[in-house]
């Protein structure tokens, strides 16, 4: 990255930004390091580059955190944050410096529509008294460990098992395999989707409990035993 920044930079074309997710997930759900990030952060900084983190697929508590990028422990907020999906809504915070100086240079007919913005009020109000943020992080660990055990039966089959919180995701040798074990799930009774060249991905709601992922993994072993 510190390469591309003065590649750009020696063709008179400064970057202006760096756009990030927390994990990288239509691509296979790839997680940098806490150090990752805190570099990347300082290389933007020292660049004058903003740094824009998309939590449309991570936020609102999927990994077991609020945001994604509270795991990072950067010494201050990145500069723009943008979410979506499970808030209802399309939107972005950013730090003052970054606000637009005319009203409504970024809008569009997906942002802030009122009654949406009453959709998410009580969906955060149900996350925080029902205390879904804890019940994925708990769940989560029940569900990465049963994820590896299940790794360790069929060590051929599911690879390089990996997650925060709900937000886990494995490997299988080739795109043929990992699509055949997705419908054998399905026919099953679990929805699983696919992401990346070879990786298969668990994106639960808030509610799945340990009971839920208990399911999940016994259906698992089914499947591996009999593919």
């Amino acid at each position: 990255i510190e390469e591309l920044f003065h590649e750009y930079k020696s063709k008179q074309k400064p970057v202006v930004g760096v756009v990030v997710e927390p994990i990288q997930s239509e691509g296979g759900d790839y997680h940098g390091s806490p150090n990752f990030f805190q570099r990347l952060q300082k290389l933007t900084n020292q660049n004058g580059a903003a740094l824009l983190v998309d939590e449309v697929q991570t936020g609102l508590g999927a990994t077991g955190k609020f945001w994604a990028h509270e795991y990072f422990n950067l010494p201050t907020s990145p500069d723009i944050v943008t979410f979506s999906k499970k808030f209802q809504t399309g939107g972005y915070f950013a730090k003052a410096k970054f606000q637009p100086k005319q009203a409504y240079r970024i809008f569009n007919t997906w942002m802030g529509e009122p009654a949406k913005m009453l959709v998410l009020d009580a969906i955060l109000k149900t996350v925080k008294e029902e205390n879904l943020i804890e019940n994925t992080r708990k769940t989560g660990d029940l569900f990465l460990n049963g994820l590896k055990n299940v790794s360790k039966q069929y060590p051929q089959l599911i690879l390089n098992t990996r997650g925060l919180g709900t937000f886990c995701a494995f490997d299988m040798p080739n795109a043929s395999v990992r699509d055949k074990f997705i419908n054998q799930m399905r026919n099953a009774g679990i929805q699983i989707g696919a992401c990346g060249d070879v990786s298969v991905r668990f994106r639960p709601a808030l509610i799945f409990t340990e009971k839920h992922a208990n399911i999940v993994l016994n259906k698992m072993v089914e499947v591996a035993k009999n593919f």
